[in-house]
């Protein structure tokens, strides 16, 4: 046993292990030997034992390793947790490769260029101030200096190390670090850093750990973004931690992080980084369509034309998108002044200010930022955007303002735009114009003298967005049409939408009959017709724009407004059109009394005051004041406003005698009082004072001129795609809101 703190040779046989052969194979060697906590100081009898490969003497009192000199096969040694002050003072071992001086009082490095096999070296817990002389450890992989007084990184720049640790230093950036092109483990934690510069060149990093640094900011991680293998990160005890959202900042910054803080990062965690800070179009629209249905659903619920078309086929719209300046606002104006008996432009909003030659009401409603917000509260959009630092939106009255003239609403917007209005009940025709010539779409933005170069490389960056999302979503776009020169796109978005109305085939069939072109009007051009007696003394004067468009008392206009929602509306499969058939004869069936279904809610009974195909219609019912006859109410009360043609394709016209007998009976209620048309009106239209109970819509019942149609009524159903409800207008049939 060891006498005084010296090791004895009793001692030695005692705990050597690891039987091994050596030279010719006939000696028998002990390879390993490990005194742990012996208290020992003096191991000089350890010069005898040459062929150790293996020497482990921690937590003892040994000042003096030069027996190590003596030991030509050692291949590891461990004599941290001792009283060492000599850095490596024995000759080296050709063959050391794993050296431990944790925990001793080692207070200068000196070059290590002799020992070149080393890979493995611990100096953690000494009192080194710099790092010198490990230029020509060449194997050198794993270095530790943690706990030390090292206060600047230097000497490690040729190195090949896959793991540092300078934990517990004075360091106060990241440097010398720049050639570490190997390092995959990194720890400099329980330092004065303030940044994270310094790293981004080290793209096989895994791990870095900087616990406890000066860290403020959540942008330093910007430096760090592109170690796409950097799976782990600690920054706990840095300042960063106090800022609001710091963890999903940092996990949508580093989206390759697996631990973050020593917790998990979780997939939820990166979808919600994601759709906080850079949703995808599909997220920002859902929310801009969420938005403006909860604004317009605490508002007063009316009935529009553009919602009034039967089930079957939604309201008609084209709606042209494309990067900035591709010609999409040009051409949807050009559209619409040839084809004006079928289109008309949709105005949007802005908040930008016009541009030279744009007028405001014609290329866009130039309002302010407050204005724009305010109508948002009020729920008039039906989508809005961001673009350029302003703000864009799709207002309904835009849409109405075309749907009560019964033309098609033609738009233009940015693809965002799309993905909302991709949300909405609308269904419109999407057609994607996309410059194919980048360098002459830039020389036209130039040429025109509004955009900024960095507006321009934005506006050029965004093509290959359009690109990619044609490619990625079949069927996204029903037409892409390039759209370098403007004269060849419009010719051919013209020859797109005829073909989509069948007018084409129409033209062609009508060269082929009239092959001297001595025709006078094209096949698809409605034939005017005088307007009658009613229409003259009850309309306003048509505009030079509505003059162009078919008159609602034409019994004409019902198969051509048909048409137009049924050419531009994607196509129904069979079970779509069975079902929307069988709606449809529910709804007839409830009009008229026979079965009320499942609208029995919109269309009770009552006794007391008129049938059932006649009861609270306080959304939608409306009658001329000059009416004098019961037979004018049946026909008022059985007819569609001239919005509502498209019911006339699939509904049968409904027999006005079914409510005969129903509507004589308020009639004879009535005789004996001075004023019938006001009481068969309050038997229609209950008063206020009689409303449904959690009814909320007052009725209104303005005077309506002759032939005209109805203003659209507030529904009681507050709903995205409010249930069918029958509007009662003078001069039509019932019509339903889908």
């Amino acid at each position: 046993m060891e006498k005084n703190g010296v090791l004895t040779a009793e001692l030695v046989s005692s705990c050597v292990t690891q039987l091994g052969r050596f030279g010719t194979g006939l000696q028998h060697l002990y390879h390993h030997l490990s005194l742990p906590s012996h208290n020992l100081c003096d191991i000089s009898v350890l010069c005898k034992y040459v062929h150790l490969q293996k020497l482990e003497v921690p937590h003892n009192k040994i000042k003096d390793l030069s027996c190590v000199s003596n030991m030509p096969y050692l291949v590891i040694l461990d004599a941290s947790h001792n009283e060492i002050s000599n850095f490596f003072g024995f000759q080296p071992p050709k063959n050391l490769k794993e050296v431990n001086f944790s925990h001793n009082r080692m207070t200068k490095m000196k070059d290590l260029s002799a020992y070149s096999s080393l890979s493995k070296l611990d100096l953690d817990y000494n009192s080194f101030k710099e790092i010198i002389g490990l230029e020509q450890c060449c194997k050198l992989t794993h270095l530790s200096l943690a706990n030390n007084k090292i206060s600047r990184i230097s000497g490690l720049d040729s190195l090949l190390l896959t793991h540092l640790s300078l934990r517990g230093n004075q360091l106060e950036r990241i440097e010398g670090l720049e050639n570490l092109r190997s390092l995959q483990v990194l720890d400099l934690s329980l330092n004065r850093i303030t940044s994270l510069s310094g790293l981004q060149n080290l793209h096989l990093l895994g791990s870095i750990n900087l616990e406890k640094n000066l860290i403020t900011e959540i942008q330093e991680c910007k430096h760090i973004h592109d170690l796409l293998l950097l799976r782990d990160l600690n920054l706990l005890g840095n300042p960063v931690q106090e800022q609001q959202d710091y963890r999903l900042s940092v996990v949508f910054l580093l989206q390759h992080l697996t631990v973050l803080d020593q917790e998990k990062v979780t997939p939820e965690e990166k979808v919600s980084s994601v759709n906080k800070y850079d949703p995808p179009m599909d997220v920002v629209a859902a929310r801009n369509h969420m938005t403006h249905l909860v604004y317009q659903l605490m508002q007063p619920q009316i009935l529009y034309d553009s919602t009034l078309p039967s089930a079957d086929s939604p309201y008609p719209m084209l709606v042209l998108t494309g990067p900035q300046g591709c010609g999409k606002r040009e051409l949807a104006h050009r559209l619409c002044q040839e084809l004006s008996e079928y289109f008309a432009y949709g105005t949007c909003h802005t908040t930008r200010g016009p541009y030279f030659g744009e007028e405001n009401g014609i290329d866009y409603h130039f309002v302010s930022e407050e204005d724009f917000q305010h109508m948002i509260h009020m729920g008039k959009f039906i989508q809005t955007m961001p673009y350029g630092g302003h703000s864009y939106g799709l207002t309904r009255d835009a849409i109405e303002d075309v749907a009560r003239e019964g033309l098609a609403c033609c738009v233009h917007m940015e693809l965002e735009g799309v993905f909302s209005l991709k949300n909405s009940y609308f269904e419109p025709r999407f057609i994607l114009l996309i410059p194919t010539q980048v360098e002459k779409y830039k020389g036209h933005l130039k040429s025109r003298g509004l955009y900024t170069p960095a507006q321009i490389d934005i506006a050029v960056s965004r093509i290959e967005l359009y690109a990619n999302t044609n490619r990625q979503r079949p069927g996204f776009f029903d037409n892409v049409i390039p759209s370098d020169d403007w004269e060849e796109a419009y010719q051919t978005l013209k020859q797109v939408v005829k073909e989509y109305l069948l007018l084409a085939d129409q033209e062609g069939e009508n060269n082929r009959a009239s092959p001297d072109n001595t025709s006078t009007a094209s096949s698809h051009e409605p034939e005017e017709k005088p307007p009658s007696p009613s229409s003259r003394s009850g309309s306003r004067t048509l505009t030079s724009h509505s003059a162009k468009t078919l008159d609602p008392s034409d019994s004409s206009y019902r198969n051509y407004f048909t048409k137009i929602q049924a050419e531009l509306s994607p196509q129904k499969n069979t079970a779509e059109l069975a079902s929307i058939r069988r709606r449809e004869q529910l709804v007839r069936e409830a009009i008229v009394g026979k079965s009320p279904g499942v609208y029995s809610q919109l269309f009770k009974s009552s006794p007391q005051t008129a049938p059932s195909s006649l009861q609270h219609h306080d959304a939608g019912t409306h009658f001329s004041e000059d009416s004098s006859s019961d037979e004018s109410c049946a026909s008022s009360a059985l007819s569609v406003p001239s919005s509502a043609g498209a019911l006339s394709g699939l509904v049968e016209p409904l027999d006005i005698s079914l409510l005969g007998h129903a509507l004589e009976t308020p009639k004879d209620q009535n005789h004996n009082d001075p004023h019938p048309d006001t009481d068969r009106l309050a038997a229609v239209v209950s008063p206020s004072s009689d409303r449904r109970p959690g009814s909320n819509i007052k009725p209104v019942l303005p005077p309506i001129p002759t032939g005209r149609k109805t203003p659209a009524a507030p529904s009681p159903a507050p709903s995205p795609r409010p249930s069918p409800k029958a509007a009662v207008t003078e001069g039509g049939d019932a019509n339903m809101e889908q």
